[in-house]
């Protein structure tokens, strides 16, 4: 599931920055397959969850939602073909923040079958990038060179708010795999995890 979230994210990035409605349906169909997988991995693992703890329904929500942000990320390209959703100022921003949002999704599979706490805090700053990008995308918005409208503020403010829930959503894999490793909160364990 981990690695369709990653592909999927790739996709959306490369639907939204090229107008390309063939990838856009492609993550449309991939997160069809996270979610039937989601339903497969709750049914299959009924009787574990009832003796181990919510974690692992609590991992495959997070897993399915960040499905759902990558998709969200593909809807904008259809809504704005044949015309590029993002003015071109903005798109290397975006190609950052989709690559850097795949190789989150990339640590975040490896780092949860290893428990590695030490692997799973540098996700943590690993997402302080996709941070700055969020942030610096504001100061692009609120420039009095903004020439682009509303309709393109509200697709970039949006679009990035998803890159920065996808990374966030990977920060809490990340500090559930540190929990269950040394069963301390990220903080506690003297281990670098945002909240």
């Amino acid at each position: 599931m981990y690695g369709l979230t990653g592909v999927a994210m790739e996709r959306a990035t490369q639907a939204l920055l090229q107008a390309d409605l063939v990838l856009a349906e492609e993550v449309f169909a991939d997160y069809d397959q996270i979610t039937a997988m989601s339903v497969h991995a709750e049914e299959s693992a009924f009787v574990v969850l009832a003796l181990q703890a919510p974690v692992a329904g609590d991992l495959r929500a997070i897993v399915d939602r960040m499905g759902a942000l990558a998709m969200h990320v593909a809807k904008i390209a259809p809504r704005r073909h044949p015309m590029h959703a993002l003015p071109e100022e903005v798109n290397g921003y975006f190609a950052e923040m989709g690559q850097l949002a795949v190789d989150l999704g990339n640590s975040t599979q490896e780092v949860l079958p290893s428990g590695d706490p030490e692997k799973a805090a540098r996700i943590d700053e690993e997402d302080d990038a996709m941070d700055d990008l969020h942030s610096h995308l504001f100061t692009v918005l609120m420039d009095r060179e903004w020439k682009h409208g509303v309709a393109a503020a509200v697709d970039v403010t949006l679009l990035g708010r998803f890159y920065e829930r996808f990374a966030d959503h990977a920060v809490e894999v990340a500090r559930r795999v540190i929990f269950q490793a040394t069963g301390k909160r990220p903080d506690d364990a003297g281990l670098r995890a945002s909240p």
